[in-house]
């Protein structure tokens, strides 16, 4: 029932900074060459290791807590992830017994969905991972595995391919590539899709087969010509389009840390948009265009900030979050009013256990304490790193995948306000990276005979 997470790597060496910081965190042995994996200083290659109990999983990383385990459950008081949160910080522990707590009921009742397909050929040799609708619903870019190789899909929602990109970065001395044919990587790794307003154009980051991560631009859907948007020898990842606007927020390593920069497409000016001396992770922007909201922390210890005017970031920053547990992937809710985000806050002070915590995008709810902890809608979930929380249109429920290995990790849905937690009937296995549409349809990876898999699931009216 544990599921063995990164997360000192996720240091988010979380950082799917390394990419998602580079490949991001593996979904299978072939998915990533960690060896070209470097950024923060607290985290080395050496530390990340395969799930030996859960290989079907993928990989995942393991590390002890040892501040955290040493004084057992009587040590679980709240503090600030950092020193200017101090003010913030609470020192007491949660008193359980008021607390709504998700899953403490009888088993709920199973819910059958009105139709679910497979959305890929199920064949054995790839990997299919972190489906992506666009706006509409009408298409879905997902990433595919082929060995050390990535390559993105685009298909119509029937499953018709329309395009596939394998970006690799134009040959600019065939003299010396052929000298070092033997040693020079040929693996290009595409990933990070992100969506634009009118679905015509999305943007992706690349190693272009070079070892270097920079995002790209394809600017017409179904041809090959892409644009290079950045260029530099740090890392740039994490993209995310603005739902109103032709501008990017992107994650960059150009200024020593990893940091949050808003991209204008249309004249490539770049501006920095925090300042800090920990890692700023995962921007998304609001469904109005006007606010982003990210993570900020480092090792095991993310809390959730929220820029709440664009055209003055550093003025108007602010925490969301302020605790000792470690808070990821934060997702609004399609009406804007709502951030879901991941924390291994939970009952049995255990940091390997992850919950889904819903709270108000105003910042009026509680940023620490027995408050914040009232707002878990689902507990023991397996994080989904590559996109966070999945929002149903109607912003009143959520879908996610329980971590229950004798079910081989079904997926449930949460109505939101009464914390009800139900499965939902797939018949797939070893379920993941769950998107939904805007009409609600959920796209979903499934593991079949060791292979992962695409798969879309619509539920009842």
């Amino acid at each position: 029932m544990r599921f063995r997470m990164v997360i000192q790597a996720f240091g988010l060496a979380l950082l799917a900074f390394t990419l998602s910081w580079g490949p991001g965190l593996a979904t299978d042995d072939t998915d990533a060459d960690w060896s070209q994996v470097t950024f923060d200083d607290d985290v080395s290659v050496e530390e990340l290791q395969s799930d030996e109990e859960q290989p079907e999983l993928g990989e995942v990383v393991e590390t002890a807590k040892d501040a955290q385990t040493a004084g057992g459950p009587q040590a679980a008081g709240f503090q600030s992830a950092d020193t200017e949160n101090a003010a913030g910080q609470s020192d007491f522990a949660v008193d359980v017994t008021d607390i709504s707590w998700p899953d403490r009921v009888a088993p709920p009742a199973e819910i059958e969905p009105l139709f679910v397909r497979a959305f890929t050929d199920v064949m054995a040799g790839h990997n299919d991972s972190n489906p992506i609708w666009s706006p509409t619903g009408d298409l879905i870019a997902f990433e595919r595995s082929i060995e050390d190789k990535r390559e993105i899909i685009i298909s119509r929602f029937d499953g018709t391919v329309l395009q596939k990109i394998y970006h690799r970065i134009p040959e600019e001395n065939n003299e010396m590539d052929s000298v070092f044919a033997d040693i020079l990587e040929d693996v290009s790794y595409n990933a990070g899709i992100s969506w634009s307003p009118d679905e015509n154009k999305l943007v992706f980051m690349s190693n272009g087969g070079s070892g270097n991560y920079d995002l790209y631009l394809l600017p017409i859907l179904g041809e090959e010509r892409t644009i290079r948007l950045t260029d530099h020898a740090e890392k740039d990842s994490h993209p995310h389009w603005s739902p109103v606007a032709d501008r990017l927020v992107f994650v960059s390593g150009r200024a020593g840390s990893a940091d949050i920069y808003l991209m204008d497409l249309a004249s490539g000016n770049v501006i920095k948009l925090t300042n800090g001396h920990k890692t700023y992770l995962y921007p998304q922007w609001s469904p109005d265009g006007s606010k982003i909201v990210m993570i900020n922390g480092s090792n095991e210890n993310h809390d959730i900030f929220l820029i709440e005017d664009i055209n003055r970031p550093l003025q108007t920053l602010k925490a969301l979050t302020r605790w000792r547990y470690d808070d990821l992937r934060p997702v609004w809710s399609p009406d804007g009013k709502k951030i879901a985000f991941y924390s291994n806050y939970n009952l049995e002070n255990n940091s390997k256990i992850w919950s889904i915590v819903v709270i108000a995008a105003d910042g009026s709810s509680p940023a620490d304490g027995e408050g914040l902890a009232a707002r878990v809608v689902a507990v023991n979930v397996i994080p989904d790193i590559e996109r966070g929380p999945a929002w149903m249109p109607d912003s009143k429920r959520l879908v996610y995948v329980k971590n229950d290995h004798k079910t081989y990790n079904p997926i449930y849905i949460v109505q939101i306000d009464e914390k009800n937690n139900q499965p939902i009937n797939t018949q797939t296995k070893m379920n993941h990276d769950l998107a939904c549409s805007a009409d609600g349809t959920i796209a979903f990876r499934a593991q079949v005979e060791q292979w992962d898999h695409i798969y879309i699931a619509r539920l009842k009216e």
